[in-house]
């Protein structure tokens, strides 16, 4: 699941914080606080990608100055623990480019202004150079008044009150996922992506999302969720652990955190990243049992022949998993010469009635199978040479066969074993590539 991120936050003068200084440095901007007599100058502050302000139909021109409209927004409030500001904190899909990201922003903006009548003044952050590079995100200011063409007038209490604060919150979170992963959609297209290729945002609770899996039958979707919601590093923890990381790197070595918040974040990362390599091979293993039975089937073997062939692929595929976490990346030479010596054993004991096994083995083949692959007079030592040739003469980096080239080869391995089935024999496991 796509990381999802919706906060929204107050700037209280009660604080000591004021709506212009935050605004100043959102945007990167320089703005001089009448009420303050101070000047807030980030121009030179980094990261700042985009910048925006979106306003009702009706309000006045002078709202596009951002320095008019926040003194404005000072300006407004009275009393010393005034609310002036409102920030929604978002997270971008980093899977939309500068233009999606705008466009989703504004977005978000105008649901604000429609919604509630005030002015939004919008910034999108690039990721800290060193912290996540998927970091995208924006920060959205948005003035606690309605902006009406006389200027700034009545407070937004439906979001003050705690009675309806809480319900429009909700709402405006489940429109943000929803404009989010209406942008990831139009990203697929015009990508030409396959459909659901990247990930979708959901903003209800963990809890919510299980009961919504179970509910519709997902019991995988609904494990992947069986985790507790991931605890909140605070700036000087994730400073601590990006510094541990950045030595880590430096060193040659395995990151390992040094603060408490920062070891249960790494774990629950670890764990939700196994959790998802696990549910990618169970759907994996479930695709290729499917494909396999239904090509049995097709070549013509009853439900029951076609079901073993399908486990034994499956099986075949957790065993090849398995061989390569215990020995990782293997050399296709050398599993072709192990199998070209076995081969090559067996073959010498059968001796003078290899060849005559040889000739009923090409009689006994479907006829439609034997347009479809024709015999060339190779025997299975002579193929497997000839395959071992094939991966010597290989350029670097070409020894792995792609997608399609192994699941041809498996296609063969299975018609190889219905033949062999048919002559009375069996393959051992030594011959299966």
């Amino acid at each position: 699941m796509a990381s999802y991120h919706c906060q929204v936050k107050t700037v209280k003068r009660s604080a000591g914080r004021s709506a212009t200084a935050s605004v100043a440095y959102r945007t990167a901007s320089r703005i001089a606080c009448e009420r303050e007599g101070r000047v807030h100058d980030y121009t030179r502050k980094a990261g700042v990608e985009a910048v925006l302000i979106v306003l009702p139909e009706d309000a006045p021109e002078w709202a596009r100055d951002r320095e008019r409209l926040w003194n404005a927004a000072e300006a407004a409030e009275r009393r010393g623990n005034s609310v002036v500001a409102r920030e929604w904190e978002l997270a971008l899909p980093h899977e939309l480019d500068r233009a999606g990201r705008c466009e989703l922003v504004e977005a978000f903006a105008g649901r604000l202004v429609e919604r509630y009548g005030v002015a939004v003044d919008a910034a999108i952050h690039a990721p800290h150079r060193e912290g996540d590079q998927r970091n995208w995100h924006a920060h959205v200011m948005a003035t606690t008044r309605e902006l009406g063409p006389e200027g700034l007038g009545a407070k937004t209490r439906v979001l003050d009150v705690a009675k309806t604060g809480g319900p429009e919150i909700a709402l405006m979170r489940e429109a943000w996922a929803g404009l989010q992963n209406a942008a990831l959609e139009r990203a697929e297209r015009e990508r030409a992506l396959e459909a659901g290729s990247l990930d979708r945002v959901d903003h209800r609770s963990l809890e919510a999302q299980r009961a919504a899996a179970m509910g519709r039958g997902d019991a995988l979707g609904a494990e992947a969720l069986e985790r507790a919601p991931e605890v909140k590093l605070g700036p000087a923890a994730n400073a601590m652990e990006r510094q541990a990381m950045r030595e880590a790197e430096a060193e040659g070595r395995d990151y390992e955190p040094i603060t408490e918040r920062g070891a249960q974040v790494h774990a629950a990362r670890t764990a939700r990243e196994r959790l998802a390599e696990l549910q990618r091979e169970v759907r994996e293993r479930l695709e290729l049992a499917r494909e396999t039975y239904a090509e049995a089937r097709e070549e013509g073997l009853g439900p029951v022949s076609a079901g073993l062939a399908a486990l034994r692929a499956a099986a075949e595929q957790d065993r090849e998993r398995a061989r390569e976490r215990e020995a990782g990346p293997q050399d296709v030479r050398e599993r072709l010469r192990a199998i070209l010596g076995r081969q090559a054993e067996r073959e010498a004991e059968q001796g003078p009635d290899r060849e005559l096994g040889r000739s009923a083995e090409r009689a006994a083949r479907p006829e439609h199978e034997r347009d479809r692959a024709p015999d060339d007079g190779r025997s299975l030592t002579e193929r497997l040479r000839a395959a071992l040739d094939g991966a010597r003469s290989a350029p670097p980096g070409r020894e792995l066969r792609t997608e399609a080239e192994e699941r041809a080869a498996e296609q063969e391995r299975r018609r190889e074993m219905e033949r062999e089935r048919s002559l009375g024999r069996e393959l051992d496991d030594g011959l299966e590539l």
